[in-house]
């Protein structure tokens, strides 16, 4: 009776670490308005992007960010625009510039973020870009919107409004 009660012990400890290696896995949620968007594993490289239309030059904006490897920040690692002026990266200590084409490209950014908070802007045209899902928010939210990028536990991220 005694091995029984061992076994059943041990196997409802087994049942709980698992459920609780789940539901601590890293993911990437996108909400907007407080509605979550995207629900996504994060895994260490993975790539997105954020486009925009830049609010004083009218020139769009691409930033290009990856999660790092311990999944719990998001690492700025590029820029690419095509006008300079106010709020646009250009110092030489910000990373490596260069131009291709029509575009100018800022590298090695390497700025991190544990999230973004980003506003619909009128005209601006806010979308993002992660893995194979396209987000063009600016098209169902109205300007002024938050825009939420979290790195959460999967436990956390279900608890998100949908």
């Amino acid at each position: 009776m005694i091995s029984v009660q061992k076994e059943f012990i041990l196997c409802g400890l087994g049942v709980i670490l698992a459920l609780w290696q789940i539901l601590t896995l890293p993911c990437l949620v996108v909400t907007a308005g407080g509605q979550r968007l995207l629900m996504k594993e994060a895994v260490a490289g993975m790539a997105l992007s954020l486009r925009f239309i830049h609010s004083v030059q009218k020139t769009p904006v691409e930033e290009f960010l990856v999660v790092n490897e311990a999944c719990n920040e998001l690492t700025l690692t590029a820029t690419k625009y095509q006008s300079f002026g106010v709020g646009l990266p250009f110092l030489p200590g910000e990373g490596e510039f260069t131009q291709e084409g029509d575009y100018f490209y800022l590298r090695g950014q390497n700025r991190h973020f544990k999230e973004l908070g980003l506003r619909v802007g009128k005209g601006t045209e806010l979308s993002l870009s992660i893995a194979d899902k396209y987000l063009p928010v600016y098209e169902d939210y109205a300007p002024g919107t938050l825009v939420e990028l979290k790195l959460v536990p999967l436990w956390k991220g279900l608890v998100i409004d949908e």
